[in-house]
Parts: C-alpha cells; sequence; structure tokens
C-alpha cells in the first residue's frame, strides 16, 4: 500500500522580533542562499524558499532541495522539484541579515529553523576568503512530545558547470570523519572562460557532513527522494551527470539539529598579467580543501558567534547612523557586494580583492565599480579597497598602461590582462582613484597608501587640472541616457579629486602643494556654481538651462571636510530633489525616469537632517520592498514603478554604506 504524505499548503509570513528586536522586515527581492564569489553564488527569488529553485544571480538554475520529515510525514522547505511527492512546510518568516539569512518552517509539530551562513567578516581575511557556507538545521516540539525525525539534502553536479549540457562527475566519499559528495566537469578547462553570464565550469563543488551518522549517495535526483521516502538504501558511490545526496535519521526527539556545508574548490581564480594566481586561502598551494572543511567543522561554534555579533552590530550601528530601515537595506546588500569579489594576492604581495562586474560587461577590477562600493570596505576593512585599487595602480605604474589617467578595468573576469573595456573614462575614472585615496588615508588615519603611488597621483591630478573643470563629450558613469559634454556631476568629481589632492599632500606635510591645489579647487568651484546656476537648483550641463541631475559627488566634500563647495550648493540641490522626487525614488536627472540606488543614498548622505535623508531612503527601501523582480538587488531601476531598468547582483549597492561613515573617524 502506497504511503500517503501531507503538509500544509499555506505560506504564512510572520515578522517575529528575534536578537533584541534585529530581525529585518524587509520582503528582499532575492534571499542570498550561498555567497561565496562571482561564481558560487545562489539565490531564492521568492518569498518561501520552496516556491522556487535556487538559482545563481544570472537566473540560472543551481538546484539545492530540502525536505524534513516528521511522523512519516515529509516536508519540502528548499526548491520546488519534486512537488509531486512531497508537499511545502510552512515557512513563518525570512530574515536577512549582513552574513546570514535564517528561516523559520512549521512542518507539522515541529518548528524546523533553516540558516544559511556565510562567514564574509572583513577583519580575518583567510577567513573571508574560505570558500565554505554553512547550512544549519535545528527542530524543536511544538507540543511537548518527541517526533520521529529525519533530514534531507540534495544537490545538483549544475553547482559546478557552465551550462546544462556538460557532462560531468559525482561521487562520495569520507575522510577526516566527515562525509564528502563532490562534483565537477569532466573536462576541467581551468580559467577557461571570460564573460558575464558565464559561471564556473572548472574546479569541484562539495557539500559536506561532519555528522558520521549521515548518509550519502549520487544518482538521478528522482531516485535518490525515493530511497530516502522508502528508507531504502543506495550504496552508489559515484555517477555522470548524478545529483548528490544528504540524509540523517535525527530520531525520536523533541530537539535536534545539526549542519551541512556548502563549499567549492576553484584551484586557479584570478589569471593576473598572464600568472594564474590561486585563491587567497590557499596562495601558497600548501593546502587541500578537504582540510579547510577540517577547519570549518571544528571553528564552526566561534565562527557563527562572530556572525552573529557582526550582524547585530550592523543593525545597532546602521539604524543609528540612518534608521531601520536604511540598516535593512544595508544587511541585505551586504553578502552580495563580498559574492561579486575574488580575494587573490598579486606576484608582488599586493592583495587584490577584484571585482567581476556583474550583469553589465562582465570586467573585472572596474574603476567607477570600485568607487561606489568603497564605503562598505573603507567601513570595515580599508585595506580590502586598497585592494580594490592595487591592480590599478600597478597597471599604470609598471608601463603596461600608459596614458595619463587610470584604465577603466584589467580584464574580462576572471582574467585580468589588461583593459578590455571598449572606450576610456578619463575624468571619470582619475577622479574615482584620486577621491578613494584620499578615502583611504582619511579612513585609515595613515597616509602612507598615498606616498607609495604619489607620482601616479600627481599625473592623474594634473590631468584633471588640465580636462576636469568643463569635460568635453566622453564616457562616464551616468550616461545611461546618452553621452554629452559638460557634465555638472561629472565636473564636481575632477574638482574633489583636486582637492583630495591638495588633501593628501597636506598629510604627507607638503605644505606648498596642498596650499596649491586646494585653492585650485577651490577657484574651480566658485567657476561651476557660476556655469551650473540654474536658480533654485544647479544645471545637469553647463550649457543647457532648464535641466537638473544628482550631484552626489558632493558628498564626499561632506565627509572628507575638504570644504571646497560652500554648504549652500547642496543645500540648494537637497531642496530641488525634493521638489522631483517620485514614489520610488530621485531620479538620475531630467531625462529620464530611472534612477541609480546607490547614488541616491549618497544623495541622501548629502542632507543635513534625518528628516531629509530618510525622505530619500524611505523610497529606495519601498522599491526593494515591492519590486515586481525577483532578483538579487538591482541598482538601476525606475522612480516611478517597482521595475528595474537594468542591473542586477552588483557590488555597487556597498555605496549604500555611505551613510555609516559620516560620524566614522578611524
Amino acid at each position: 500500500m502506497t504511503k500517503k504524505f501531507f503538509a500544509p499548503l499555506l505560506f504564512l509570513f510572520i515578522a517575529v522580533t528575534t536578537m533584541a528586536g534585529q530581525r529585518s522586515e524587509l520582503r528582499a527581492s532575492a534571499y542570498p542562499l550561498v555567497t561565496i564569489d562571482p561564481y558560487t553564488s545562489a539565490w531564492s527569488g521568492s518569498n518561501a524558499l520552496y516556491e522556487s529553485q535556487v538559482c545563481h544571480w544570472t537566473g540560472r538554475e543551481m538546484p539545492l532541495y530540502g525536505a524534513l520529515e516528521v511522523d512519516g510525514v515529509i516536508y519540502r522547505f528548499m526548491g520546488d522539484q519534486a512537488s509531486d511527492i512531497e508537499g511545502p512546510a510552512m515557512q513563518q518568516y525570512a530574515d536577512v541579515q549582513a552574513t546570514q539569512t535564517h528561516y523559520r518552517f512549521t512542518c507539522g509539530f515541529v518548528e524546523l529553523d533553516i540558516t544559511f551562513t556565510a562567514p564574509a567578516l572583513m577583519d580575518n581575511l583567510n577567513l573571508l576568503s574560505r570558500p565554505v557556507n554553512y547550512i544549519t538545521y535545528e527542530v524543536r516540539s511544538t507540543d511537548g512530545d518527541k517526533h520521529d525525525v529525519r533530514i534531507y539534502f540534495e544537490a545538483s553536479p549544475l553547482w559546478a558547470a557552465d551550462k546544462p549540457e556538460q557532462p560531468t562527475f559525482s561521487e562520495t566519499f569520507r575522510k577526516n570523519d566527515m562525509v564528502f559528495l563532490k562534483a565537477g566537469t569532466k573536462t576541467q578547462n581551468v580559467l577557461g572562460k571570460k564573460g558575464d553570464a558565464v559561471r564556473i565550469d572548472w574546479g569541484y563543488f562539495y557539500m559536506v557532513s561532519g555528522s558520521k551518522d549521515v548518509k550519502s549517495a549520487v544518482g538521478a535526483g528522482a531516485d535518490l527522494r525515493h530511497a530516502f521516502r522508502f528508507k531504502e538504501q543506495l550504496s552508489t558511490k559515484s555517477g555522470d551527470n548524478a545529483d548528490m545526496a544528504l540524509s540523517r535519521n535525527l530520531g525520536r526527539v523533541s530537539k535536534g539539529g545539526g549542519r551541512i556545508m556548502i563549499g567549492y574548490d576553484d584551484i586557479y581564480s584570478i589569471q593576473y598579467f598572464g600568472t594564474n594566481l590561486r585563491p587567497y586561502w590557499n596562495k601558497n598551494g600548501n593546502k587541500t580543501i578537504e582540510n579547510e572543511f577540517l577547519r570549518a567543522k571544528i571553528e564552526y561554534k566561534a565562527i557563527v558567534k562572530k556572525c552573529d555579533e557582526f550582524d547585530a552590530g550592523l543593525m545597532d550601528d546602521a539604524t543609528a547612523s540612518g534608521g531601520r530601515k536604511y540598516a535593512e537595506l544595508c544587511a541585505l546588500a551586504y553578502r552580495q557586494v563580498m559574492a561579486a569579489h575574488k580575494l587573490v594576492e598579486a606576484p608582488n604581495g599586493d592583495l587584490l580583492w577584484l571585482s567581476k562586474e556583474n550583469n553589465s560587461n562582465g570586467s573585472i577590477g572596474t574603476v567607477d565599480i570600485t568607487y561606489p562600493s568603497a564605503p562598505m570596505f573603507l567601513l570595515y576593512n580599508p585595506k580590502l579597497a586598497e585592494g580594490m585599487m592595487n591592480h590599478i595602480f600597478y597597471y599604470s605604474e609598471s608601463g603596461k598602461w600608459t596614458k595619463p589617467f587610470p584604465a577603466h578595468d584589467v580584464g574580462t573576469y576572471p582574467l585580468a590582462n589588461g583593459q578590455t573595456y571598449g572606450g576610456d573614462m578619463p575624468v571619470e575614472e582619475a577622479g574615482n582613484m584620486l577621491i578613494t585615496t584620499a578615502a583611504v588615508c582619511h579612513y585609515e588615519n595613515s597616509v602612507e597608501y598615498a606616498a607609495k603611488h604619489w607620482d601616479t597621483l600627481t599625473e592623474w591630478t594634473e590631468y584633471l587640472l588640465k580636462f576636469g573643470l568643463d569635460p568635453e563629450n566622453q564616457l562616464c558613469t551616468d550616461d545611461f541616457a546618452g553621452h554629452f559634454a559638460h557634465n555638472a556631476n561629472l565636473s564636481i568629481k575632477a574638482i574633489l579629486g583636486i582637492a583630495s589632492y591638495g588633501y593628501m599632500a597636506k598629510l604627507l606635510g607638503h605644505e606648498e602643494d596642498a596650499s596649491k591645489y586646494t585653492e585650485l579647487a577651490k577657484g574651480m568651484a566658485a567657476e561651476w556654481m557660476r556655469m551650473a546656476d540654474d536658480g533654485d537648483h544647479y544645471r545637469l550641463t553647463f550649457d543647457k538651462p532648464g535641466t537638473w541631475s544628482q550631484k552626489y559627488n558632493l558628498v564626499w566634500d561632506k565627509l572628507l571636510g575638504l570644504n571646497i563647495f560652500p554648504s549652500s550648493v547642496a543645500e540648494k540641490e537637497i531642496a530641488y530633489y525634493k521638489t522631483v522626487t517620485n514614489v520610488y525614488g530621485l531620479p538620475l536627472d531630467n531625462r529620464k525616469m530611472y534612477t541609480k540606488t546607490d547614488w541616491e543614498v549618497w544623495t541622501a548622505t548629502m542632507a543635513n537632517s534625518k528628516e531629509d535623508f530618510e525622505f530619500f531612503l524611505d523610497r529606495v527601501y519601498r522599491f526593494e520592498n515591492e519590486t515586481v523582480d525577483r532578483v538579487p538587488m538591482s541598482d538601476w531601476v525606475f522612480t516611478d514603478k517597482p521595475q528595474r531598468k537594468g542591473f542586477k547582483a552588483r557590488s555597487v549597492v556597498g555605496g549604500y554604506f555611505i551613510k555609516m561613515l559620516e560620524n566614522n573617524e578611524n
């Protein structure tokens, strides 16, 4: 007789408070699950974890499935496959914190907590770069009785393939008292692909359990689930194109739990000017992934404690800086930013924290991705901000890049062999590098980094003096609605880039240069005010009256204490922006209804009052909470409807942390 299975079909979202009221109430556009780097980056794009398939940030499926059996009834809590044999659990809530995503489900008379943990803590680079995440499970009875409980996890070899048709091989083995499931493509073409919507197809995916009583098998997913359902023993240890499963019988319990680990060993991560670089955790090639899993198992309690403390601290600090909604946006942004980077060490010993320009063109180490995302790293570890610039300085100082302004990028991810972008952004990137370098000095309370690159910074400053005040028609980061000359916001960046050089010169004790470049910047600012004036606001371009744009670059005049522009400039702009703001945000400029959310938060930070900051921030929050596009956070969105214009999963949302820099003096 066929056993019948039943589970509630209702979805229930309850915003219950925990951790001293720190649970996030934000309905994320997508929930971060496993976030290691641009390749191993898995998300849920639905309210309930069981309503959709787990996907890579590109939208391609990375199937991950979970089920809990309670007293003979199977409840599916993750993934949407196998709905014909299991019904979903009842989800109570989903809570996104900076390093962890927490879910709670009701499974009959048992509550199930599932937590996804990515230990991306910036004060420990070895831990940050360890390619291992945790999935923790805890069960407890809700009726006071004990219940028979079993849990099941299943993963697809697609985690290790770029395309579904690529041949893969899976296997299971035991080592160090742990159960390993491993998958990879049969053709291991290491660093053989580059591009944007490209996934890794070299190296190996792992799903690991440290519990001795765990059973493992590989095979067709339907067969694996059938075996779990009917308590059959599968002895399959390896197979082609095979799914991988772990199951554990917790016994008859009122409370219990455990964890599995998800990881990826990419062997080599980045090609850097012809040299293949290993991941930072194994930069010398003397470590093994099996031992990293063992360390992750041993250190689990200490790591999760640190993650809990960091998550709570971030929420407290961000709430104090910008309010509760601001804190929830920052918490959601954190892992997205971290997972869009890869940490390696250059042959010369430089730390390289290389971004991938997700969902744009796949560039690696892009300067105008570094600039908006830098605030998060300036806040938590400015050495990583240096790591986002070291490759650009090296490119110029090695003679490989000979132009008098910075390169746009150093290649297409993961091949960092030289700029591949089709055009230069001279004023844009020179201003970005100068301002970000000054910010590193400011928040490190050290001028060492600037001193190391002083000749290069000087060359870029001279370029801005010549071409920055009234930029010609050239590429810039805000040309979404078309390229244009005489860009007033770009001019601000150039002026503050020159002022940043003066600021760093003063820190270095170069008093004459400090005075010279600071006064030059102030003179340019006065000229800017004359050229950009449009009555109650300032223009988009100097030559077009009746236009306007966000002057978000002004925020650094405030944060670095440069005092180049009178405070009345930002005050006038903020007052005007409030008259042209829409339900979902402030447009980037007068030409289109769309905006960039990172720049919106920068613009809001220019405001002097809490009320004005929240006026703009609340609309960024509303968009994220209501958008119909269920993808990792977009930064290019419409302001008159809850839809994205483009972009997802990009690191630029690290710019949201800029408000927290306002009162942060390291």
